[in-house]
């Protein structure tokens, strides 16, 4: 008899109780669900593979430097002049291979490389600026904006999502338990006394 696929499990497992309760003062700091992640790189230059890509994912690729779009439960995160962070449905690697057939493109699957973290709310941002050498006011990291940066010396990728209060934070699984306790921590101070 066949066994079923094993179910992915979170890094963060360990932490599921602390991040339960990890709210304070205005901040709240949650793990998003595990989401198919894939590394796409094609030519920036080809607007037939452009075209293609944007067809699959129901948004263009953004090309302005640390910029994202989003489509329904899509983004897709500029990572440099000719790549990508796509997170989305499963299925998306195998329609965008077919798209892109014939065009020049990689396509990875980095899906179990990486935990996401958000961390929202009205002292959010002070809670990043804490480990975080980049501007995060709103003027110089608007909402939509994305960054590959190091926070509390870990590499991550920031994500200022649509809505502006939550910063989403991509990690690899290897300082996700580290990243996020050091999150905790840097929340202490707007937890009531």
């Amino acid at each position: 008899m066949a066994e079923a696929p094993a179910t992915p499990r979170s890094p963060l497992a360990g932490l599921a109780g602390a991040l339960a309760g990890a709210q304070a003062g205005g901040v709240t700091l949650t793990e998003r669900p595990a989401r198919a992640r894939l590394n796409l790189r094609l030519d920036p230059e080809d607007e037939e593979a452009l075209a293609a890509a944007a067809a699959v994912l129901g948004a263009a690729l953004p090309l302005a430097p640390n910029t994202a779009a989003s489509a329904g439960d899509r983004t897709v995160l500029w990572l440099g002049p000719d790549e990508w962070l796509v997170t989305g449905p499963a299925a998306e690697a195998d329609m965008l291979t077919g798209a892109l057939a014939g065009r020049h493109h990689a396509i990875t699957d980095v899906s179990a490389m990486y935990a996401t973290l958000a961390l929202s709310g009205a002292n959010a941002r002070e809670v990043l600026m804490k480990g975080c050498r980049l501007d995060l006011h709103p003027r110089a990291f608007a909402a939509g904006t994305c960054v590959q940066t190091a926070l509390a010396r870990a590499q991550v990728i920031l994500h200022r999502s649509g809505n502006g209060q939550t910063y989403e934070i991509t990690v690899r699984n290897s300082f996700s338990v580290y990243l996020a306790t050091w999150l905790l921590d840097a929340m202490a101070e707007y937890r009531p006394a």
